[in-house]
């Protein structure tokens, strides 16, 4: 009998004052339509309700949805947020709408990657899955 490899778990957020959640939504049921084990905190987060549920609900990765022109102070703190709580491992990934000169500034703080309107879904869930392999194999599993 095949060992099945247990769910990826993930962290779909909305950080901010944006409250449209349409995409992260959108998201959250692609990848768990894709065997990933979701838990969506909802919107209007802060960056530390963010840490604390990531790590009350052992998540490899942190999806931040956002598209209310904060992601270059919210993105940032979730990273900060995760360093005070020894937990840099967690890895962040961000989507919405995010000018081209801020992606780099982004990927420099820590966000592991960025995807911006147009994204396919294929290309999201198989960065969640590649962050989600790498966080595990950083802890001995796998």
């Amino acid at each position: 009998m095949e060992k099945k490899r247990p769910k990826y778990r993930v962290l779909i957020a909305k950080p901010g004052l944006d409250g449209h959640d349409r995409g992260a939504k959108i998201i959250a049921r692609a990848l768990r339509d894709n065997e990933f084990e979701v838990i969506y905190t909802g919107i209007r987060q802060t960056p530390e309700e963010i840490v604390t549920t990531a790590l009350q609900e052992d998540v490899a990765v942190i999806g931040l949805s956002s598209l209310s022109g904060a992601h270059l102070k919210l993105f940032p703190a979730v990273l900060e947020g995760l360093k005070k709580a020894n937990a840099e491992d967690i890895r962040v990934l961000g989507g919405g709408i995010i000018p081209p000169e801020d992606i780099e500034v982004l990927k420099e703080a820590g966000i592991a990657g960025l995807f911006t309107p147009g994204t396919s879904l294929t290309e999201i869930i198989e960065a969640f899955r590649s962050e989600c392999k790498a966080f595990y194999e950083g802890r001995g599993r796998e």
